[in-house]
């Protein structure tokens, strides 16, 4: 059994990957871990494969037929490796040098063994703090998180609190969700809950997974002195406004999509989970 298995779901981020990896070995060498890392490609068929077999040849690469959506990928990944901990990360990420961040996870997991899944403290390239952390999502959010709705007055107000802006971001402590970008999870917990649900092709897979963590009695934690940065394009919010955005934008509709699906799956239990915590 590894202690850790690494699942990066690519599709089409060679570029990414490259930097990634590069900054992903020199943060993990020497740290005493067993460490599985695998890329789970959505049929991209864009030299990934070759750039691994190139300059990372330890990665393990499995080419799916057909791109079957980021949960999905993900679930082949995380089931190819039996592992302590499973970690989750997006292509466009970047441990900063001499953090040993990979390491910190494994050691906050170790000293609190009741928490199920902890998310770092995640930054823009331009060092900008990026709001990684969430109350569960509620009816109003396709409306404040996209056009003038959450710029003011009441929108504003119910976007913000969603986001989770109302509390010091350097400060460790429950939180309902974390973003599905840098997700380090208890392999206990997870067997428990199950993997991620694949009803969702993207978006909110991540909020689920974090909610049926806490209605398994597992919390979920920002952890606010392990940094790491993410690029984060936001394909969904290209195009701004609602209807032009559901219009012109195809993962704008996916993500309404899947906002469908995750409110009728939750209906009727709207607690906030971690402030019980």
């Amino acid at each position: 059994m590894y202690d850790i298995n690494i699942v990066i779901v690519n599709y089409k981020m060679k570029e990414h990957i490259d930097k990634c990896f590069a900054s992903l070995f020199a943060d993990i060498k020497n740290s005493d871990l067993n460490i599985n890392i695998v890329v789970v490609d959505n049929a991209s068929h864009d030299g990934t494969r070759q750039l691994l077999q190139e300059k990372y040849p330890s990665v393990k690469y499995i080419q799916l037929s057909e791109n079957g959506g980021f949960g999905k990928a993900q679930n082949v990944g995380i089931k190819s490796a039996e592992a302590r901990y499973y970690f989750p990360l997006n292509p466009d990420t970047y441990f900063y040098p001499g953090e040993h961040i990979v390491k910190k996870m494994f050691n906050f997991m170790e000293r609190h063994p009741k928490v199920g899944m902890i998310g770092p403290k995640i930054l823009y390239p331009d060092e900008s703090l990026q709001y990684s952390c969430y109350r569960f999502p509620t009816l109003s959010h396709p409306l404040v998180s996209r056009g003038n709705f959450g710029n003011k007055g009441w929108g504003k107000r119910l976007h913000e609190a969603a986001l989770m802006k109302d509390f010091n971001h350097n400060e460790t402590r429950p939180v309902d969700w974390i973003m599905g970008s840098a997700m380090f999870v208890r392999g206990i917990a997870m067997k428990q809950v199950g993997v991620f649900d694949e009803r969702f092709w993207m978006y909110y897979e991540d909020s689920d997974w974090c909610r049926r963590m806490w209605e398994a009695g597992w919390p979920v934690y920002y952890v606010h002195d392990i940094v790491l940065q993410h690029l984060h394009g936001r394909g969904s919010a290209k195009v701004p406004g609602i209807f032009k955005a559901l219009l012109k934008n195809k993962l704008a509709r996916v993500h309404l999509m899947s906002w469908f699906k995750y409110m009728w799956k939750w209906r009727g239990n709207h607690k906030y989970y971690s402030h019980a915590s």
